[in-house]
């Protein structure tokens, strides 16, 4: 394998001809509702019910917050370098080359596993509708379609991504709407809701610490996808303009989605009920956006949650499978995955490395063999992990890019987009990252008889990807770049 070359081209579009067809709205909404799923739609009744409303609340709120700051710096470095692999060229240029390659493949890894994640919830889905279909034929069904959007063209995947994430942004926004004329009595339902609902049994923080370490994953996950940006940064239009416009708009996501969202359903459904003890994929019909539709006399809110969660499943699908590509593209163009991942049809598709990551994501039929519920929840950890991953490696990319550029005596001013709240934004984020991927399956150290094959699957990423990185790392003698060696490539219209 040939060693990495990180001198950036001038001209990155004929240097990759990655076609730059991702328009504004794309951009826009891709950052809108990105990383909208089930994690919204369904786990967070599971969240609630596991730390109770305050805990669940306190969760979303301090995950956001790291999010929001992890897009801001990658808002930053996205601008300024405006590259398809971002992940692992920034890692390259201004952490080691070999952390580069490390990040890029665990990125890969991560997306093109995260597809067979989705496909195997589809077929969780497609059970409420046809029971006696078996499963394998729905995630077949569902590959295929996901694979002919980025099969196409980017901007075949940038108008179904608009599509798809449109109507996840409209449903959410249906609820919060809902949620308060409920809450207010304007609309009938909400009889009994209130605060009174944060006083039951031990709420509102319930469990403890241990309870909100439980569910952060499971939060963190939810909130996956919303880095795409800076994937699409490379076949975006004027990506200096267009992306700090996107990245702008993800607070206002975060606090209004998400926040407002969990707070509504802590008002209007007590943390010990039933229906969110039982809360999960399988069982659409007490999804807490269905119960708090049903309770305002909406019919037939089950089967519109149910064709709400199966869009979100080939949105995220569809996502993960233009992100993977892309990265694998990149490592290939970089000499660290084979050549032929690097060739391009006429429309500036990948295909050969989409058709790689498609076997990949095959994995979902695995389903048929091990049973839906068990895979789903197999996959589900991997992809969790490798995404905090990803996190780590953004924070950590920014923090010493702009520390070199700095030292470097460059003028900030410069660049297309500058993070606020450097350096405590990358800090703050890398440190929640660290001890959410540290202290996730805790517990299990703490037991008479550690669950190995538990701890196995909670953190096989995290050796998998040091592995990988110092591997690399002793095969070609690399080290951390020094901030004075450090190259900072300045783009222009040409290139943008």
């Amino acid at each position: 394998m040939a060693r990495l070359d990180i001198k950036i081209p001038a001209d990155s579009k004929r240097a990759q001809n990655l076609q730059r067809r991702l328009k504004p709205r794309h951009l826009t909404m891709i950052a809108i509702g990105g990383s909208i799923g089930t994690g919204l739609f369904v786990a967070s009744g599971a969240t609630i019910s596991q730390a109770g409303p305050g805990g669940a609340l306190l969760s979303y709120a301090v995950i956001g917050l790291m999010v929001y700051f992890l897009m801001t710096s990658l808002g930053e470095l996205a601008a300024f370098m405006p590259v398809s692999g971002s992940f692992s060229t920034y890692g390259a240029k201004y952490v080691d080359e070999g952390f580069g390659f490390a990040l890029g493949w665990n990125y890969w890894y991560n997306w093109a596993i995260t597809v067979a994640v989705e496909l195997v919830a589809a077929q969780l889905v497609m059970h409420y509708w046809f029971p006696d279909t078996p499963g394998w034929i729905w995630s077949a069904l569902f590959l295929s379609l996901i694979f002919l959007f980025n099969y196409l063209s980017v901007k075949g995947f940038g108008e179904t991504e608009y599509w798809f994430s449109l109507i996840k942004v409209a449903t959410v926004l249906l609820f919060i709407i809902v949620g308060v004329l409920m809450i207010t009595g304007i609309l009938k339902g909400g009889e009994t809701a209130g605060w009174h609902n944060w006083t039951v049994h031990d709420a509102p923080f319930a469990g403890g610490f241990s309870a909100m370490m439980g569910v952060v994953m499971i939060v963190g996950f939810s909130f996956q996808g919303t880095e795409l940006i800076g994937i699409a940064a490379g076949e975006s239009e004027d990506p200096a303009k267009n992306i700090p416009v996107a990245v702008r708009k993800i607070f206002w996501r975060i606090l209004l989605f998400y926040i407002f969202s969990v707070l509504i359903i802590s008002l209007m459904v007590p943390y010990t009920d039933p229906s969110l003890l039982r809360n999960n994929i399988k069982d659409i019909s007490v999804s807490p956006f269905t119960l708090v539709f049903q309770n305002a006399g909406l019919l037939s809110a089950a089967t519109v949650m149910n064709t709400v969660i199966l869009t979100a499943i080939l949105s995220t699908g569809n996502s993960g499978m233009y992100a993977s590509t892309r990265i694998l593209f990149t490592l290939a163009s970089k000499g660290q995955a084979p050549k032929i991942f690097a060739r391009l049809s006429q429309e500036g598709v990948p295909r050969n490395a989409l058709y790689a990551t498609t076997l990949v994501a095959g994995l979902c039929f695995l389903s048929s063999m091990f049973g839906d519920q068990a895979v789903y929840l197999w996959l589900l950890n991997t992809s969790g992990m490798t995404g905090f991953i990803a996190w780590l490696g953004i924070a950590l990319s920014h923090y010493r890019f702009r520390q070199g550029y700095i030292l470097q005596g460059r003028d900030l001013n410069e660049l297309p987009y500058r993070a606020g709240f450097f350096p405590l934004g990358p800090v703050l984020a890398f440190i929640l990252c660290l001890v959410i991927t540290l202290g996730q399956n805790y517990q299990a150290f703490l037991e008479e008889r550690i669950d190995w094959p538990a701890v196995v699957a909670t953190y096989i990423g995290i050796p998998l990807f040091l592995i990988i990185w110092f591997g690399y790392k002793f095969s070609y003698n690399t080290r951390i770049i020094n901030y004075k060696d450090m190259e900072f490539p300045k783009w222009n219209s040409d290139n943008e």
